[in-house]
């Protein structure tokens, strides 16, 4: 079987590939569909082709959408889960990514795959259970190490009193403020476990909350706001996400060097997997940066303690992030490239 495509732009290059494929044209129209996409909807491409996307997605409005703010924004839009719903045939799962071509103009480049449900929660489940036993690691050590800590600063304290000369006391010095920066570490790496105090919150209250902390903070950054007004109160601890998505707004600040664009971003997300369990509604906040993205040989280890990718840095900010996002019972994603950078956390809405 070969792919699909009208002749003014031979696209037979897609057709090797794995994952589904299909390009539109400046009009919206489908002008190609590779034998993956074929296969993933279970519809010829010979029906697809001339056919404007939106009537044969029009019961599919976070595709339609995601199209669109490619094209509008002219950047590419990634989408992890996401139901496709071909008319006729039953909703699909899948993940996309939709990017703008530079041949033909005004083309986009429409990629999609079917997302396993079971792989994905067992791969979170993994995941969470590794940063458990990563941090529960952490929290014992930051307990042994606090109390000889302050019997060195103490001791450190009685020695200054006994030097006899000022030049000498630099030293003692030296001791006091290294044993306060630790001391503040391991404050850190105990303080995201207090038992969350859930209350009614609104979720553009916590991200004004952060935009304005941020912007005191580094007034040369550009804070954007792209919110999702229609949506509800939720049952969350306000200062913990408060806290879990300034660190997030924080590294992005100090990945980008002061320098650039964030934009914080709500929707609602549909049939979203959250502790391991399908949620009907959700609300999806997305911290979004210009930056020069996360380096490939810690993109996986990102959300476990002391891994950082900034020099100087204590790599407890995403970490700590995790942990407070999954005591409000959601999760937290992510995904970069040079130039575009994602935090998606996914929090539990009432049905």
């Amino acid at each position: 079987m070969s792919g699909v495509n009208s002749p003014s732009f031979d696209f037979s290059g897609l057709d090797c590939l794995s994952t589904g494929a299909m390009v539109l044209d400046a009009s919206d129209h489908i002008q190609y569909v590779n034998p993956a996409t074929e296969t993933l909807l279970g519809v010829s491409g010979v029906l697809l082709v001339g056919i404007p996307v939106g009537g044969v997605f029009e019961r599919s409005p976070e595709l339609l959408t995601a199209i669109q703010t490619a094209r509008t924004q002219q950047e590419t839009v990634i989408e992890y889960e996401i139901d496709a719903v071909v008319n006729g045939h039953p909703p699909i799962r899948i993940g996309c990514s939709i990017t703008p071509l530079d041949r033909p103009l005004h083309a986009l480049l429409i990629e999609m795959r079917a997302v396993d449900p079971h792989l994905r929660i067992a791969r979170l489940e993994q995941a969470r259970l590794q940063q458990e036993a990563n941090r529960e690691l952490l929290r014992n050590l930051a307990h042994e190490i606090k109390n000889p800590l302050g019997g060195i600063r103490g001791a450190a304290q009685l020695l200054e009193h006994e030097l006899p000369r000022e030049s000498l006391r630099e030293y003692t010095q030296v001791i006091i403020k290294e044993s306060d920066r630790l001391q503040s570490l391991m404050e850190r790496l105990l303080t995201p476990h207090r038992t969350p105090r859930f209350g009614a919150v609104n979720i553009h209250e916590v991200l004004e909350r952060v935009r304005s902390l941020v912007l005191a903070e580094t007034p040369s950054v550009t804070l954007k706001r792209d919110y999702d007004i229609s949506l509800p109160e939720i049952r969350a601890d306000a200062e913990q996400l408060i806290q879990a998505t300034l660190n997030i707004a924080r590294n992005a600040v100090q990945a980008m060097h002061g320098q650039g664009l964030i934009i914080f971003k709500t929707r609602v997300a549909r049939q979203s997997t959250l502790e391991s369990r399908r949620n009907q509604l959700g609300m999806l906040v997305e911290i979004i940066d210009d930056g020069p993205g996360i380096p490939d040989e810690i993109r996986g280890q990102i959300f476990y303690p002391l891994v950082s990718g900034r020099e100087g840095g204590s790599g407890l900010g995403l970490a700590v992030a995790q942990t407070l996002i999954a005591q409000n019972h959601g999760t937290i994603d992510c995904d970069s490239r040079p130039g575009h950078t994602v935090f998606s956390i996914f929090l539990p809405l009432a049905n």
